[in-house]
């Protein structure tokens, strides 16, 4: 419980933190929206007025707090593009961008776990030269190079045109395995070339400890060393890589994948207030993904606990203990 209390105090920490930095630059020294919301020559006092109406006339510490009610609450205010509600449009958005990259996400990491196990455990072979070189060739290749390539040799009439360009009608699980195969495939393709690489020096460096030869001599086979004490000694390295990669995966790969394929998720949504200046969206999607960085730390902690009890943070001098 100690533990515990100490990693929830320490997130709360975090989580004014981020939310300070991200007030301050797109709230305090954000963009003037007053003289966008009245007409032209307007008179001091409808100037005022306006300005009494955002907020603008009071002091920084009201400003954040009510920052922060806004947050908590999730009143994020209104599109200043469409009019719609900014909470109404991410719960419109969000779960759309989770169906999209979860896929992606999840075999990105299980095959390059895999690919990385087979590497690890013939390290020097041809066979992990070959996954090395594969790898380096996946790291070497731009998103937005797999994903126009993909889209022109599945999608198109120049191709093989059996998926489609642009769109999102999902009715069913059929329509939903049509639209999100290429989506799934460019993921897979961008991501798991840096996740063998990092899974693999992460295998190799466990393999090569002293209780991983003993197990060896004793002839256990390739499965059990590499499934039961490689991976099972690797978790910490493990839980940071892929909770770590939720947050960008979900906002800077969506982003890229949705307006390229014309999805209508958070990252298109993004994308459209980026182009447009649309700052209450802009304003809401990085507070919001900042808060959900300091989430994330907060379930690595506590999973690390899970997996390995003796990891804890020794209150005395903040160095770690076993």
């Amino acid at each position: 419980m100690k533990y515990l209390l100490r990693k929830v105090s320490n997130s709360l920490l975090l989580v004014i933190g981020v939310t300070l930095v991200s007030f301050v630059l797109m709230v305090w020294f954000g963009p003037d929206r007053t003289y966008g919301l009245i007409g032209k020559n307007p008179t001091q006092e409808q100037i005022d007025q306006v300005r009494r109406q955002l907020g603008y006339d009071q002091p920084f510490f009201a400003r954040y707090l009510d920052y922060l009610g806004d947050l908590a609450t999730l009143d994020l205010g209104h599109s200043d593009s469409s009019g719609e509600s900014v909470s109404a449009l991410l719960a419109r958005t969000v779960p759309i961008t989770l169906a999209l990259m979860l896929p992606g996400f999840v075999l990105g990491n299980l095959l390059a776990m895999i690919l990385a196990m087979f590497s690890a455990w013939y390290r020097g072979g041809w066979l992990d030269r070959l996954i090395s070189g594969l790898s380096v060739g996946s790291m070497s290749l731009s998103f937005l190079v797999i994903i126009i390539g993909l889209q022109v040799l599945l999608c198109t009439p120049y191709g093989l045109n059996l998926f489609p360009v642009r769109g999102w009608n999902v009715s069913d699980f059929g329509s939903y395995l049509y639209h999100v195969t290429v989506p799934t495939l460019a993921l897979v393709l961008v991501s798991i070339g840096y996740n063998t690489r990092f899974y693999r020096s992460v295998f190799i460096e466990e393999a090569g400890r002293d209780h991983i030869m003993t197990v060896r001599a004793f002839g256990a086979s390739p499965a059990t060393i590499m499934g039961r004490h490689v991976m099972a000694n690797s978790m910490a390295p493990i839980i940071t890589r892929i909770l770590f990669s939720v947050p960008l995966v979900v906002i800077s790969g969506s982003l890229l994948i949705e307006s390229y394929f014309g999805i209508p998720g958070v990252g298109k949504a993004s994308f459209d207030a980026i182009t447009s200046g649309d700052q209450p969206v802009l304003k809401a999607v990085v507070a919001l993904t900042a808060v959900s960085f300091v989430l994330v730390q907060l379930a690595a902690d506590l999973l690390y606990r899970a997996f390995d009890p003796r990891i804890e943070q020794a209150p005395e001098n903040g160095s770690a203990r076993a």
